[in-house]
């Protein structure tokens, strides 16, 4: 009897420990980013590498690539609104990769370019 105590115990514990070890905050490239207030930039990736999202201005779709922290966005479709007051950097990315609660965005020679954070 008490062999199976301390069994459900350890199972019990160990399903509680597993589950802290979710994605979240951690390195899952999946997930919202960003802010969807008026101007400002956010991408939905999902689990399979496609994404969505908005530099702010214009609105963007495509398939990527998630290898372990990373997304490189491959290619995108992207409406070319002319838009004032709204810095687009977004709609320059290509690959973010993820740190805890955020993801850091370059562009194609490798340099930052800025950051979103998780936002689910």
């Amino acid at each position: 009897m008490n062999r199976m105590r301390t069994a459900g115990a350890t199972a019990i514990f160990a399903v509680l420990l597993l589950s802290g070890c979710s994605p979240q905050g951690g390195t899952d490239v999946s997930g919202k980013w960003g802010s969807t207030d008026p101007g400002q930039p956010n991408l939905i990736v999902n689990a399979d590498g496609s994404y969505s999202g908005s530099d702010g201005c214009n609105t963007m779709t495509g398939k990527g690539t998630i290898s372990g922290n990373t997304l490189e966005l491959g290619n995108a479709a992207m409406t070319q609104k002319q838009c004032t007051d709204v810095n687009t950097w977004m709609s320059k990315a290509s690959k973010g990769t993820v740190d805890g609660n955020t993801m850091t965005m370059y562009d194609a020679s490798g340099k930052s370019i800025g950051r979103l954070d998780r936002d689910d």
